[in-house]
């Protein structure tokens, strides 16, 4: 396991010096359940929401959370994106709407707070926009699925 990059020699926390690494083309994968009620996911998909399209209305928030990111994250650095795809998946049988997002740029540090950050908004968007039918609901599952680029170069997730 390398050092921790974000702690100075005195362990002080610090943001990280990347003017001297290689711009290069990043991409990272991020994954995030958020399992509910049946009723639920069936108001969801037929689109029975009051306040609206459910899974249209994450689609944007998992963007802008993507784009948002160094204002959350305190030592992240800011970031010029150059592709943010969101997808969803449905299951019926488990009771979960699954969220994918990819984030690209191409830079000197990597996307995978985006990617993560982009799951974790989309996901709090569906529980705010459901929550008064359904409190209970829990996410779950959130990982970086894959990064590619960089000096680390590419790593992918591997379930144990």
């Amino acid at each position: 396991m390398s050092e921790l990059t974000h702690f100075d020699q005195c362990g002080n926390a610090w943001m990280v010096n990347v003017s001297q690494k290689a711009e290069t083309h990043r991409i990272a994968t991020a994954y995030g359940e958020i399992v509910m009620l049946p009723e639920t996911l069936t108001r969801i998909l037929s689109g029975g929401m009051a306040k609206g399209d459910v899974l249209g209305i994450a689609r944007i928030a998992a963007i802008q959370g993507c784009k948002q990111t160094s204002s959350l994250i305190p030592l992240c650095h800011p970031l010029p994106l150059t592709k943010v795809n969101v997808s969803f998946e449905a299951s019926v049988e488990k009771s979960l709407v699954a969220v994918t997002v990819v984030a690209e740029t191409v830079g000197r540090t990597g996307v995978e707070m985006e990617a993560l950050t982009g799951v974790q908004v989309a996901l709090l968007t569906i529980y705010d926009m459901c929550k008064a039918i359904d409190k209970g609901m829990v996410m779950q599952n959130i990982r970086l699925l894959e990064k590619i680029g960089g000096k680390s170069g590419h790593w992918q997730y591997q379930a144990s």
